[in-house]
């Protein structure tokens, strides 16, 4: 992983992605390359192959905002993606890399009054930095101090857990490319985590080297609990206004389903926390 050369990496692997087809040339694929070439994609954004060369290279690190739109419409980058593009074009002013993790002691008190609702805040390395008692105890196979990424890419509970884990894990993946354009990327705990998951989890580097770029909102999870058994959750996802770089998971379960059974069975056995208070399995994230 280079993380000096994000910008070209990034349009490298989106390359890499398409076929001649997709992008309407005719003729049989090269036997030589993968995906699209790359004189193909100068050819069809107007730019030189020698330009396109250096900025996948790194040698080049800001092109206009006329090229960024050319290369998002060939590479067909949806919304979420073009921006993303940009964001590594064009990146705002750096913000010291030792960002406030810290959760508003309001935002934590209101977690802790729903007793009945799983709810988390997971900081911009997929860390839970507090949760109220329910969701302590729904990611309780996470452990203590608990990063997600982690759980999922480096404990093999996880794939138990997780019903659809190659569906969460390369989510989780594409969440965190999202985020790691923001400023705070320039935290050495995100680069040093990335780095740890490609050399301990070859699953994660797969994933990591497409560079697919997806915010989490709203979506289902499929749980395999050790204590309640199986659980089909809806969740959405919330960006914390005062912290951008935090996120807010709230997750549900259908009236009347064995979901919603199996969550109140899960929270007649968690002792309840004094309003503001964290879940200790949630106290101090680290994880990297």
């Amino acid at each position: 992983m280079r993380e000096h050369n994000r910008l070209g990496e990034f349009i490298k692997a989106r390359r890499g992605l398409l076929r001649p087809a997709d992008v309407g040339l005719a003729g049989p694929p090269s036997l030589r390359t993968t995906g699209l070439r790359r004189e193909d994609l100068a050819t069809l954004t107007g730019i030189s192959a020698d330009y396109l060369s250096r900025l996948e290279q790194g040698r080049e690190r800001n092109p206009s905002h006329k090229v960024i739109k050319a290369l998002a419409e060939v590479l067909h980058l949806d919304a979420e993606a073009t921006e993303h593009l940009h964001r590594l074009a064009h990146p705002l002013l750096a913000v010291d890399g030792s960002v406030s993790e810290e959760v508003n002691p309001d935002l934590s008190r209101m977690l802790a009054a729903w007793p009945d609702t799983p709810a988390m805040v997971v900081g911009s390395r997929l860390e839970v930095l507090t949760a109220n008692p329910l969701a302590a105890a729904l990611y309780s196979p996470a452990g203590p101090r608990p990063n997600l990424l982690v759980f999922t890419f480096l404990n093999p509970r996880a794939r138990e857990f997780f019903v659809d884990w190659e569906i969460v894990a390369t989510k989780a993946v594409a969440g965190l490319h999202a985020v790691s354009s923001t400023p705070c990327d320039a935290s050495a705990r995100r680069r040093a985590l990335v780095t740890r998951l490609c050399e301990e989890s070859a699953d994660f580097a797969r994933m990591w080297a497409k560079h697919e770029v997806r915010l989490p909102r709203y979506d289902v999870v499929r749980l395999r609990h050790p204590d309640v058994g199986r659980l089909d959750l809806t969740y959405q996802t919330l960006t914390v206004n005062a912290a951008p770089w935090q996120l807010l998971h709230v997750y549900q379960a259908a009236p009347g389903s064995a979901a919603e059974k199996a969550l109140r069975e899960l929270a007649r056995r968690v002792p309840s926390s004094r309003a503001g208070q964290r879940s200790p399995a949630m106290s101090s994230p680290d994880g990297a």
